[in-house]
């Protein structure tokens, strides 16, 4: 997203979430320095995607500016603080390969 390069957002992230979950299919995960930064962040990413034609997506956090998440169908991106970011660590959590439900042993029933 050139949006989050023009706002100047901190180690952005992008995971793939196809065969991982039915939410999305992406996800773009960005730290911004402030509260301001983060909602300046959000607020020009939600422009963009208004001014390309993906209409208006569902957004949460921009109160508080911890962290916001700007739903879009497809993809979610998440900005944060960076030490929200750190606490809820979701790199780790959807970056992680899941096993394969189906090369799971079976259960035994007696």
């Amino acid at each position: 997203m050139e949006g989050l390069d023009e706002m100047k957002a901190e180690d952005v992230v992008v995971i793939d979430l196809v065969g991982k979950t039915s939410l999305a299919d992406m996800m773009v995960i960005a730290s911004g320095r402030s509260n301001r930064h983060v909602g300046s962040i959000a607020e020009h990413i939600m422009e963009e995607m208004k001014n390309n034609g993906h209409g208006f997506p569902r957004v949460e956090g921009m109160p508080s500016c911890d962290w916001v998440l700007i739903d879009a169908g497809d993809v979610l991106v998440h900005v944060f603080r960076p030490e929200v970011r750190a606490f809820y660590n979701l790199e780790k959590m959807w970056s992680a390969d899941r096993p394969d439900e189906q090369t799971a042993a079976p259960v035994s029933r007696q």
